[in-house]
C-alpha cells in the first residue's frame, strides 16, 4: 500500500528504522543509547516550484537512509505499518554505509 502513496509537492514518505533493544549477546540495551532518528525513503514527491515556475527536485531518492529531526513530520498509518511525510528541507542528511 505505502508504494501506492506517491507525496505532493516536496514530500518524502519515510518508514522510521526502529533500533535494536538487544545487542546479540543479550545484552538490553537503555532506550536513549540506542535511539537515532533515521529512516528508509519509501516514496518522494515530484519537487516543489520556485516563483518563475520551475521544478526544484527533491535531493533524496527512494531507498536512501536519512537522518530525521527528533520532533515533525505527519505520522501516517497503511497497512498496519507506521509512515512519516516529511518535507524535503526538514531532513537533516543522508546517512551512507
Amino acid at each position: 500500500m505505502a508504494k501506492r502513496l506517491i507525496p505532493c509537492f516536496n514530500r518524502i514518505l519515510i518508514e522510521k528504522i526502529v533500533p535494536p533493544s538487544k545487542t546479540s549477546a543479550g545484552i538490553l540495551l537503555p532506550e536513549k543509547t540506542s535511539q537515532l532518528n533515521s529512516g528508509k525513503v519509501i516514496a518522494v514527491g515530484p519537487g516543489s516550484r520556485d516563483k518563475a515556475g520551475n521544478l526544484i527536485p527533491v535531493s533524496v531518492k527512494e531507498g536512501d537512509h536519512v537522518l530525521l529531526p527528533e520532533y515533525g513530520g505527519t505520522q501516517i498509518e497503511l497497512d498496519d505499518k507506521e509512515f512519516h511525510l516529511f518535507r524535503d528541507e526538514d531532513i537533516l542528511g543522508i546517512l551512507h554505509d
